[in-house]
């Protein structure tokens, strides 16, 4: 059940063997995935020894959130919560540090959730979840359907990370007024990215190609789950106002839709070995992404009826070649769509980082956002 780069059962039951020694800032990533194996240990400790047979489903939790990631969400939320007034070497820093972590078990639900929605067969390289769980049953030679039993594992696996999210944030030692603060961005986080996969899943159910479409859901189920509310959980945390939550809120509205659209890109021009995924699964699973939405609109003002049917054929082809998204390929590329997508995302950028300049951060927290969303929209995985 381990994906590559995953801790060992060793790790996760002595994660103090991997503390790293720097500081908060300088060792952010180092320090977050030791709050996360450190709390996982914890949570599955008593389920482990009172029910066994729950072991594989924790430690395929353990693995899923252990195994990689790029750590963007409590990254966002810790620059934030430092740019507001955050002392990383205060006696709220490691408290802090825990809050900020759990967002990557929301994240953890998400994902595991999303690839039972999108039927998605592989994640970094290796079997998603409910794939892994169906191997299981099938290679055990248990009764009853292997897929069903897949799905079902994921979908409470997925529930899992969400209950022990909401631990990790609630147990994080922090004054219950600093808590209380920000609970308000973490109800609002849980409930719209919620919302942004049931809109997601409701497009791709009635069909929904419009460009208005597209961006409602880039901006609810990812510009405001993965930037915009760990920016504004880290500010509630911090305890300042509305001065900075809400400049700090317009640059994490634009940078995630211009994270998002890069992610639009990579889905169809990305290359697997870097990845994880294969080429094309956007279109295969039937996403109307902004990068299809425009490709759509613009062959519709072109005249060009041929290139729109091609679109529209490949969306949802679950059997859709590589010869076939090649060709999706040139068309968005002969369309211009691919050149409107990248405009944007330069123009997404320009604005965000003006809306972050507004907000007067303080310490290093405006050099390290600045680099993150450098990195967030010129990634190539």
């Amino acid at each position: 059940m381990s994906e590559p780069g995953a801790a060992s059962a060793d790790d996760r039951d002595d994660p103090a063997r991997t503390r790293p020694d720097a500081s908060y800032d300088a060792d952010l990533p180092a320090h977050i995935e030791h709050a996360l194996a450190g709390f996982l240990q914890r949570a599955g400790e008593a389920i482990r020894r009172t029910e066994p047979t729950f072991a594989p489903a924790t430690d395929a939790l353990g693995d899923f959130v252990l195994g990689g990631g790029k750590r963007l969400r409590p990254t966002f939320a810790w620059w934030s919560w430092r740019g507001a007034g955050g002392d990383a070497a205060g006696p709220h820093a490691e408290g802090v540090l825990q809050a900020v972590a759990s967002l990557e078990l929301i994240q953890a639900c998400a994902l595991i959730h999303d690839d039972v929605l999108d039927s998605s067969d592989s994640r970094r390289g290796s079997p998603t979840v409910h794939v892994a769980f169906a191997g299981q049953h099938a290679e055990s030679g248990w009764l009853g359907s292997s897929s069903r039993f897949g799905l079902a594992a994921a979908v409470l696996i997925g529930d899992l990370a969400l209950a022990w999210a909401d631990d990790m944030f609630a147990e994080a030692a922090l004054p219950p007024e600093t808590l209380a603060a920000a609970r308000p961005a973490w109800r609002a986080m849980r409930t719209e990215v919620l919302a942004g996969q049931y809109l997601d899943m409701h497009t791709q159910a009635t069909g929904d190609d419009s460009v208005e479409a597209a961006l409602r859901i880039d901006r609810l189920k990812t510009a405001a789950y993965t930037v915009q509310r760990p920016l504004h959980l880290g500010a509630a945390l911090a305890g300042t106002g509305p001065g900075v939550i809400e400049p700090l809120m317009t640059f994490g509205r634009d940078l995630g839709v211009a994270f998002q659209l890069r992610d639009d890109l990579l889905g169809v021009f990305g290359d697997p070995s870097v990845t994880g995924k294969p080429a094309g699964d956007d279109l295969r699973e039937g996403k109307r992404t902004l990068l299809l939405a425009l490709g759509l609109r613009l062959a519709r003002e072109q005249r060009r009826p041929a290139e729109r049917d091609v679109l529209a054929a490949a969306i949802g082809d679950t059997g859709l070649t590589e010869s076939g998204v090649d060709t999706v390929r040139r068309v968005l590329t002969e369309l211009g769509a691919v050149a409107e997508i990248e405009r944007r995302i330069t123009e997404l950028t320009r604005t965000a980082l003006s809306s972050l300049r507004a907000a007067r951060l303080t310490g290093p927290a405006t050099e390290r956002l600045t680099e993150l969303a450098t990195k967030a929209t010129q990634r190539k995985f």
